[in-house]
């Protein structure tokens, strides 16, 4: 079983390739299947791997929005035609900076203890 901060890493490493390719804009991520396909399928690990965090380690951080992550990973995993891209984009600019700063922080704190 993989530990917590390997979980966190895998979601920072999907951040990380969110951002690659999305850092050309909204219209391009409009124009080409494949990046939308791309995003979507990182966002998806993004959820596996929150689902896999301990309650301990997500009690602590009770102000990120667990929850909805794992709930936005089931509907990509389970309900596809139903994931609007206006959202996914909206998880792109919204969400994922802050999610990305809150893994961050809890990484360099896992490192102190």
């Amino acid at each position: 079983m993989r530990r917590d901060d390997e979980r966190l890493r895998d979601i920072l490493e999907a951040i990380e390739a969110i951002e690659r390719y999305t850092q050309q804009g909204r219209e391009i991520f409009d124009e080409q299947e494949l990046i939308r396909v791309w995003v979507v399928h990182h966002l998806q690990v993004i959820g596996e791997a929150v689902n896999a965090l301990s309650d301990e380690l997500t009690d602590r951080y009770s102000e990120t929005p667990w929850a909805q992550i794992i709930a936005f990973r089931n509907l990509v995993v389970h309900e596809y035609f139903r994931v609007s891209l206006n959202l996914v984009w909206s998880i792109v600019e919204n969400n994922l900076p802050s999610l990305k700063s809150t893994v961050e922080i809890m990484l360099r704190e896992m490192e102190l203890e």
